[in-house]
């Protein structure tokens, strides 16, 4: 039997609906006593979508949402909609108020407001539309139909054909099967020609599936009941990537996928060269050593020079990447102009180079609807091996590609068609961070001395950012605030650091010069402390240290920025003629990606301090966590450890 809510959802649309129907629905679905913890109910979702020849789809949403507490109430007073007038086109069918005491009142639809969408960085004008409710108190529930077609993101279209999908003829969707708010039913319906092979998955989960032949097409339903919020953890994966979700798509593989973005491209003219940049090539490339020189060149400018600020180009948005020419003229633009000039540039000097698209935080599974987010470059080395490349992610960074996305799934547009990638691990040895501390503990307990860090990969990053992130006057400050989060009674002296703007040269180099009165806490001839390199000193550059290890288990995957690896060492000359009284064991930890050393060396006034923490990986499986778990507190707890000298 067919889904009672897709009846609902069809009748109302005739207008033959009554109020009856929904005011049961309402009263049966439950209240505050039920879901005391939330602040409304979606008595139902429904969502009924049919599907042209073209690839053009109507979408019918039909929800009906429940007031439960005063906070609910301030939530539905207000119904908007996001839309890109470019690809898409909604209009609002009906506002129903359903209030407790049995009335029910109609929007005026007249009131519907349509102004551009709230935008940072990102110009491309994006509208939204807005219906008040007004005033609503618990019991009371809102219905609202909503028309809509077109998909996400323009492509090269006619006006005429502007609501068609970039891949004419396809399908695809990406459903969610969680929201923040207990949901009674949900219901997804799709009605497609007979001819269009669907392809579909629900990932993280289950729903309920049935399909049916009706005359020359064919009809899917996938509905799921009583889904309650999800909860999720700290630092865990994307909520995509373990909450319940369907994948829909009419397209036969990802190398389908690849082969079109392509040619695309190429019919586009999207990296076609000007007399302007070829010049411009010859200048960058000027004295480049070798392949991989001249590649980091031409990626670097594009990263540094080209600003990330997007504006509304009309044709060409979405999976078509502007002219070359366009974005070497304008000097800004998003991701995928970042990359087309990398690509364009690539070219003029002679590469083999090609766009790929990438889902930068969350995972592409495995069937091809369009989980993509962010455009990067691919290049041809002369070994025949692709080398992806990412001019928006590595402004003023040593690296091509960002380690901030490895394992990382990627699909590239290449003329022999792509499979679906994945970016490798990174070896935590590439993100090191060491630090070396100098310093002696007078008499007093006063400390004084000197430390230094410096950084590779990803760690080099957040140092460089202590520096490149501000603006000079403040670059001392920012150093010296690394000190005063542990000993705010410090007392800086010098900082020294090397040019955060030159980074090619060398990886990021800060000294900081110090005297700590009261460092050591003192008793007679008894001295207390814990040394500044065991005390978790640049806290702020080592991402593990953020966790929070009192969970025992987790339940999905969680990530950090990047795998890394810190080394520490520092030399204390103590007072002339101390003896050791209590220097904490030695500790060690580890596993298949975690571990973590730890110890002194006491040689008669001089006392070594050194660690070495190894993270291996920057998305880990929840069976994962009792290692890495251990290898931070191991780390948290040896900086607890004071040492005790004997005058």
């Amino acid at each position: 039997m067919r889904n009672i809510l897709i009846i609902i959802s069809m009748i109302f649309l005739s207008m033959n609906i009554h109020a009856g129907p929904i005011q049961d629905l309402i009263t049966k679905s439950g209240d505050a006593l039920k879901y005391p913890n939330d602040a409304r109910l979606v008595v139902f979702d429904s969502t009924l979508v049919t599907m042209q020849e073209s690839g053009l789809t109507h979408v019918v949403i039909h929800t009906l949402s429940k007031v439960l507490n005063p906070q609910g109430a301030l939530d539905l007073s207000v119904i908007k909609y996001g839309y890109d007038p470019l690809s898409a086109y909604i209009e609002f069918r009906n506002v129903t108020i359903y209030r407790k005491d049995g009335s029910v009142r109609s929007i005026d639809l007249k009131n519907v407001m349509d102004y551009p969408a709230p935008a940072r960085a990102i110009y491309w004008g994006a509208r939204e539309k807005m219906i008040a409710v007004g005033r609503l108190d618990p019991g009371d529930a809102v219905e609202v139909v909503l028309f809509r077609k077109g998909f996400t993101y323009a492509l090269l279209q006619d006006d005429d054909d502007k609501y068609i999908p970039p891949m004419r003829g396809h399908f695809y969707d990406i459903v969610d099967f969680y929201d923040n708010n207990p949901v009674r039913e949900k219901v997804y319906r799709l009605d497609i020609p007979k001819s269009k092979t669907l392809q579909f998955q629900v990932y993280n989960g289950e729903s309920q599936v049935s399909s049916w032949l009706e005359k020359d097409r064919m009809v899917y339903t996938f509905s799921k009941k009583d889904m309650v919020p999800f909860k999720s953890e700290q630092k865990m994966v994307a909520l995509s990537d373990v909450a319940p979700k369907l994948l829909l798509s009419t397209s036969p593989d990802w190398k389908t996928k690849s082969l079109w973005f392509y040619n695309v491209n190429e019919d586009f003219g999207s990296f076609d060269s000007s007399p302007e940049i070829k010049a411009k090539v010859s200048e960058i490339l000027k004295g480049a050593k070798n392949e991989l020189d001249s590649i980091a060149s031409l990626t670097h400018w594009c990263a540094d020079e080209i600003r990330y600020s997007g504006i509304s180009m009309g044709c060409g948005e979405g999976f078509t990447l502007h002219k070359g020419s366009m974005t070497f003229t304008d000097r800004c633009g998003v991701c995928k102009d970042k990359a087309g000039m990398l690509i364009t540039m690539l070219r003029a000097a002679g590469f083999k180079s090609y766009p790929a698209m990438t889902m930068a935080g969350s995972r592409i599974d495995y069937i091809p609807a369009d989980q993509f987010n962010h455009c990067v470059s691919v290049v041809k080395l002369r070994n025949g091996k692709y080398k992806l490349l990412d001019p928006t992610w590595v402004p003023f960074i040593r690296e091509l590609w960002s380690s901030a996305e490895q394992q990382q799934q990627y699909l590239m547009g290449v003329p022999e068609g792509a499979d679906l990638g994945t970016t490798a691990g990174s070896d935590p040895a590439n993100h090191y961070i060491k630090i070396e501390g100098n310093t002696e503990l007078l008499a007093d307990g006063s400390l004084k001395g000197s430390f230094g860090i410096q950084a590779e990969g990803q760690s080099d990053v957040a140092i460089r950012g202590l520096l490149k992130n501000s603006p000079p006057p403040v670059w001392y400050q920012n150093v010296e605030k690394e000190i005063l989060k542990l000993w705010p009674q410090a007392i800086v002296t010098k900082v020294e650091y090397t040019d955060p703007v030159n980074y090619r040269e060398s990886s990021e180099k800060i000294n900081i010069e110090f005297t700590i009165p009261g460092f050591a806490a003192v008793s007679g001839k008894t001295l207390l402390f814990t040394p500044l390199s065991a005390a978790e000193i640049f806290k702020t550059f080592q991402g593990q240290l953020a966790f929070d290890t009192d969970p025992g288990e987790r339940n999905y995957p969680f990530k950090d920025r990047c795998s890394r690896q810190v080394s520490i060492h520092e030399t204390i000359k103590l007072p002339s003629g101390c003896k050791a009284g209590r220097v904490p064991a030695s500790t060690i930890t580890g596993g298949n990606f975690i571990s973590y050393k730890a110890g002194y060396i006491l040689n008669g006034n001089i006392l070594e301090f050194t660690s070495k923490a190894v993270f291996g990986k920057r998305i880990y499986e929840a069976s994962d966590w009792p290692e890495f778990k251990a290898g931070v507190e191991a780390q948290n707890k040896f900086s607890e450890k004071a040492v005790v000298i004997e005058l």
